[in-house]
């Protein structure tokens, strides 16, 4: 897992108003999947379109960071030093996924041929998973205890929330499977049909939620264990069943 200091994205003026209009995620707050309609836009005030070009998926280098202060990050925040206090060097460092082990093995989790969840929330990807299987996993779990908000990832890549196809799309982009994010319905229609080897996507035009090495990662998820990593299975009725090309 790469161990490069988490950033705090500063684009939240920018990010709302084009997230409101990209969307498609369509889970609420709650973790229950509403209608993915996107909120009307009056004539004098058109959305703006995301600048896609700004953020190419080779500007990711690796793994993209996303760090939210209130996601449970203990900062060094003074309240009575202005809004702008929160220094990056101070923020709390991710574990490596030989830490996690080391965890999972003192813990008495078994480590099978599937991923497991910590007690964090956190996931561990199986030692015989592909290497872009273990990418989906690790940058997962970078964004696996941010809130979820509708929109929030689809106008830059590093946000401090995201929505349910934004959460996916960040993940699959941090492995080269994807150039940018994609809203629950194309979501439905991209990769191949049928369940994969390794991942598999549940999606409509509502919601988005998929299994990495057999582990749920679903944003509903966040209101029942504070993680979009679920050991739990859920119903798949409603959805299209979706796979990457050769996972």
């Amino acid at each position: 897992m790469s161990r490069r200091r988490p950033v705090i994205a500063g684009l939240l003026a920018l990010a709302v108003p084009v997230a409101v209009a990209l969307g498609g995620c369509g889970a609420a707050s709650d973790g229950t999947a509403t209608g993915a309609q996107t909120p009307p836009q009056t004539a004098a005030s058109p959305a703006p379109q995301p600048q896609y070009e700004e953020q190419a998926v080779d500007k990711l280098q690796g793994n993209p960071t996303a760090v939210d202060p209130d996601a449970g990050v203990r900062t060094n925040f003074d309240p009575n030093a202005g809004a702008n206090t929160t220094d990056p060097a101070k923020l709390q460092q991710p574990l490596t996924d030989a830490q996690i082990r080391r965890e999972l093995e003192a813990s008495g989790i078994p480590s099978g041929g599937q991923a497991a969840v910590t007690a964090d929330g956190l996931a561990v990807a199986p030692l015989g998973a592909p290497d872009v299987v273990k990418t989906v996993i690790s940058a997962g779990n970078q964004i696996a205890r941010l809130p979820y908000r509708y929109g929030g990832g689809h106008a830059t890549w590093t946000d401090t929330a995201y929505d349910c196809s934004a959460s996916i799309s960040f993940a699959f982009a941090a492995a080269g499977l994807l150039d940018r994010p994609l809203v629950s319905g194309d979501l439905a229609q991209w990769g191949e049909a049928g369940p994969g080897r390794w991942i598999t996507i549940y999606a409509n035009g509502g919601h988005v939620y998929m299994y990495v090495a057999g582990l749920r990662f679903d944003t509903s998820g966040l209101r029942v264990t504070g993680s979009r990593w679920q050991a739990e299975p859920r119903g798949g009725d409603g959805f299209t069943v979706r796979h990457p090309v050769g996972l």
